[in-house]
């Protein structure tokens, strides 16, 4: 998970982030992010007001789009594109706490068997803490993780990682999980659309 730092205003300053990735297991990923500010002279309070903000957020947007395409995204080797859905801008209990929502959307080929996610990205510090999820349908298998930061997993289908501020970032990260057979032939007889794979060590 590359951050995102950027801010149309200098005095806006980025404090903490949450991430949920949701998989299907037709391949569909989706990504909510939530990027929380402080900010001291109220600016984005004062853009809704003068009735402004769609224009900043059409700007941060943008901006957003342009980190997800910097990103090299693989799924099982195939390169997919990242595509910002939606922003949205909230306030958390200040109009000095504004909070950035961002939606995602990827998709990848998956198959039968091992699958492996990959994410490549500028190296850099990590400047406030932030935490991402995964959560994969129930019955997938996380296999492998590389991540910087702390992670743990929750059952065999959710990764929680947890990155501290002035972390050195790697990045990379890399997923490898599994779908078992019953899974895939689920999903082929109710919906005709996975591919069941055979799945080999040889």
């Amino acid at each position: 998970m590359k951050y995102f730092k950027e801010s149309m205003e200098d005095r806006v300053r980025p404090v903490h982030a949450l991430c949920f990735f949701t998989v299907s297991l037709l391949g569909n990923i989706n990504q909510l992010i939530v990027f929380d500010y402080y900010d001291p002279d109220k600016y984005y309070a004062s853009l809704i007001e003068r009735e402004l903000i769609d224009e900043e957020l059409e700007a941060i947007a943008s901006k957003m789009q342009d980190y997800l395409d910097e990103e090299k995204v693989l799924i099982n080797g195939k390169r997919v594109y990242p595509e910002l859905r939606y922003i949205d801008l909230a306030f958390r209990g200040s109009l000095k706490r504004p909070s950035l929502y961002f939606i995602i959307h990827f998709k990848g080929d998956f198959k039968t068997g091992i699958n492996v996610y990959e994410d490549y990205y500028d190296r850099e510090i990590a400047e406030y803490d932030y935490e991402f999820y995964w959560i994969f349908p129930p019955g997938v298998v996380i296999k492998d993780i590389i991540v910087d930061g702390i992670y743990s997993r929750i059952g065999d289908n959710i990764l929680a990682v947890y990155v501290d501020k002035g972390t050195e970032i790697s990045g990379f990260e890399k997923i490898v999980f599994e779908i078992p057979d019953y899974l895939a032939e689920h999903i082929r007889k109710t919906t005709n659309k996975f591919e069941v794979k055979t799945f080999s060590n040889n």
